[in-house]
């Protein structure tokens, strides 16, 4: 993918997550305000990211303090040669496009029981298309999920092709945050 000219280059703590989930070993930074401000938009984004070196793609997540935070799994951890705990030399640059968001399987099949709100769907944007998983997968309960899928569906066969009512940064709502570093 080709990128933006525009690069940010910045020095960052890599930073243990408290609660890690089912997969250890992956860190994470939070931008500088500054980087994060030279993006295309406050929701998720995808980046070219170069760390001490070693290059990879990252999906960016908001912090909902307009700025972003990224996930860094153990492999690019290992191949740059860095370690949680100390600082690390990043360069990042956006893609120009975005590239097609992991459709979840419960709305993957919601949208094949719905010819119009798939019709709709495919007739959106891809960043349109980031914002309707971002939405669906932020719900912190799987009824608020189930009833965000049943929500998209009626929307999208109604012919909305945006997410309605939902900040993608996070910032008027506070429904983003970086997750908590382990001290």
């Amino acid at each position: 993918m080709s990128q933006q000219s525009h690069k940010s280059r910045f020095r960052a703590r890599l930073l243990r997550p408290k609660q890690p989930g089912e997969v250890a070993g992956w860190a994470f930074i939070v931008l500088p305000l500054q980087a994060s401000a030279t993006l295309p938009r406050r929701g998720r984004t995808t980046v070219a990211v170069t760390m001490d070196g070693h290059g990879f793609e990252a999906l960016l997540e908001p912090d909902g303090h307009k700025s972003h935070w990224m996930r860094i799994d153990e492999r690019d951890l290992a191949c740059a040669g860095a370690m949680i705990g100390r600082e690390a030399q990043f360069e990042i640059s956006a893609l120009q496009q975005e590239p097609e968001p992991a459709m979840p399987s419960d709305l993957a099949e919601a949208l094949a029981a719905a010819p119009e709100a798939l019709a709709t769907w495919e007739a959106t944007t891809t960043v349109a298309r980031i914002d309707w998983v971002h939405w669906i997968v932020s719900a912190k309960q799987s009824r608020t999920r189930t009833k965000r899928i049943g929500d998209a569906c009626e929307m999208l066969a109604s012919g909305k092709k945006r997410v309605c009512c939902f900040d993608p940064s996070g910032f008027y709502s506070k429904a983003f945050s970086a997750p908590q570093a382990d001290d």
